[in-house]
């Protein structure tokens, strides 16, 4: 199984982003998605997740109205466009594919990805 994470970069404050992750080698219509970010000295917080369908999903409180993460399942590619960006975004952002569900807090995250840099700047 391969999670491949891209889309980070260099972006200022109040700027955009959509990350990409292109999945392979697992049946990607039947994992829920998920987006985490860790930065630098800090642990690996969640971000957003999708179900094995499109929909619903979950967000964490410091990005929702601001971040909206979907997917494609003909491409295997889960994405989160990222706006209103502020320097506290700024992390290596990985994706995930788990089995369960994340709305009743069952889901286990079985693989992931390598990361994508995003920057914020001031």
């Amino acid at each position: 199984v391969q999670l491949q994470a891209c889309g980070g970069g260099l972006v200022q404050v109040g700027g955009s982003l959509r990350l990409s992750c292109a999945a392979s080698g697992l049946t990607f219509s039947s994992y829920a998605m998920g987006w985490f970010r860790q930065a630098p000295g800090k642990e690996r917080d969640f971000v957003a997740a999708i179900n094995w369908r499109d929909g619903p999903t979950s967000y964490a409180d410091s990005v929702k109205g601001r971040f909206t993460i979907s997917r494609d399942n003909a491409k295997n590619t889960v994405y989160v466009e990222m706006n209103s960006l502020k320097a506290e975004d700024t992390a290596a952002y990985y994706c995930a594919a788990g089995r369960g569900s994340f709305l009743l807090g069952t889901i286990k995250w079985d693989y992931w990805g390598q990361g994508t840099l995003v920057t914020v700047s001031s």
